[in-house]
């Protein structure tokens, strides 16, 4: 087990300490657990590529650790006690996209025997933004940042999660002709 794997393993054991310190209130130390957590997402891809350390339990574990810390975020900051929190429609279409691509992904696989999955700008984009929504929400639970502010971020990764679930469904739809 190279660093690159240990740091992905981190980031799991990093998820629980992230929605402990939600439910007890504590956006600050959330905060800084989520950066830790992102800063080992960096890590461990430039740690594979730079020492070849790239291997099929990193190819699996790391975007199921991007998902749970997302996806948890999503959830927990949702169903917290925290000020500011994200609208319950943000909520169901970021994870509903997740879910969709899931599906449409295993739908693809089972039909021609593999999948070509290939990240799209937009996709991409559509992860800076979640990523940014979590940090705006917390630190507008520290600070005070501009309601308007919170929900133009929201708003913007509503947009490109939309987009990318678009993009990705052409992709698919592409796959399997």
């Amino acid at each position: 087990m190279g660093l690159a794997n240990q740091l992905t393993i981190l980031r799991i054991f990093l998820i629980p300490v992230f929605i402990i310190l939600i439910g007890y209130n504590k956006p600050l130390y959330a905060l800084v657990v989520f950066i830790v957590a992102g800063i080992t997402d960096a890590l461990d891809g430039f740690v594979a590529r730079k020492f070849n350390q790239i291997t099929t339990l990193g190819k699996i574990l790391d975007p199921i650790a991007d998902k749970a810390l997302l996806v948890s975020s999503f959830i927990f900051i949702y169903t917290s006690d925290l000020q500011v929190r994200f609208p319950y429609w943000y909520v169901v279409i970021v994870i509903s996209r997740d879910v969709y691509i899931l599906l449409g992904s295993a739908l693809i696989y089972f039909m021609k025997g593999f999948i070509d999955i290939r990240p799209s700008i937009f996709g991409k984009a559509t992860t800076f933004f979640q990523i940014l929504s979590v940090v705006s929400v917390l630190v507008a639970n520290i600070t005070a940042v501009p309601e308007s502010l919170v929900n133009g971020i929201i708003y913007t990764a509503t947009f490109f999660t939309v987009l990318s679930t678009i993009t990705y469904t052409y992709d698919g739809i592409q796959q399997i002709k």
